[in-house]
């Protein structure tokens, strides 16, 4: 497709499927907090119950994923072979960390997506923690979770990883705004504050889980 042999082309596609990746970080942290209210193995129950729909959104969700993942290294290697691929609008945001960042920040969370899923959706990683019932005979999501993590090498690397998202988060909220031209010299500023507060909000509730935990806050009582 010619929409996809040009840079502006591909940067779009890239900030679309971002934005749907990031709607997914807010979907996901919405179900992890079930666990606050003690409804997470119920949530779980549930997820299993409607397996058609359950793979039809992980194979969608694989799809975005790989396509982002591809236009991301693809226009960050040519970026490194030649010039700066342009955006719709030439308005740079200011080089930082995160921005510098993206390719590796984006390999580590590849690396850590393969492992989450081994660990808490295929529960292969850690069964002697990971294939309890609860009293209602439900898989005891809350159990699997609340030993994970009081394992403090599994606690580690996952605020590890959210220290990852979170940076690959902050930089792609200020890409998308300026790859549909919607930034300005004016703007610019907010939009990085923006793209950082973003970033915070799901960096602490992703990681409010395992510290609770490893702080002694949520304990297993069955």
């Amino acid at each position: 497709m010619q929409f996809l042999s040009s840079s502006v082309g591909r940067k779009i596609v890239m900030a679309i499927t971002g934005l749907m990746l990031l709607a997914f970080l807010v979907i996901h942290l919405f179900g992890n907090s079930l666990i606050y209210v003690g409804w997470i193995n119920a949530y779980g129950e549930k997820l299993h119950s409607l397996p058609p729909v359950v793979w039809a959104f992980r194979l969608v969700m694989l799809c975005v994923f790989a396509v982002h993942i591809y236009f991301g290294v693809t226009l960050a290697l040519e970026n490194n072979a030649a010039r700066p691929a342009p955006y719709a609008v030439k308005k740079n945001l200011r080089a930082t960390f995160s921005g510098r960042t993206m390719i590796w920040t984006g390999l580590l969370i590849v690396v850590f997506l393969i492992y989450h899923l081994l660990h808490f959706t295929m529960r292969m990683t850690n069964p002697d923690i990971s294939n309890s019932l609860d009293e209602l005979g439900r898989l005891d999501v809350f159990k699997m979770v609340v030993f994970s993590f009081k394992n403090f090498a599994i606690a580690g690397v996952y605020i590890a990883a959210m220290m990852a998202i979170a940076l690959h988060l902050s930089h792609g909220v200020q890409s998308f705004v300026q790859t549909f031209g919607l930034n300005s010299d004016k703007t610019i500023p907010t939009v990085e504050k923006a793209g950082t507060g973003v970033a915070i909000v799901l960096f602490l509730g992703y990681v409010s889980i395992p510290l609770v935990i490893i702080l002694g806050i949520m304990n297993y009582k069955g």
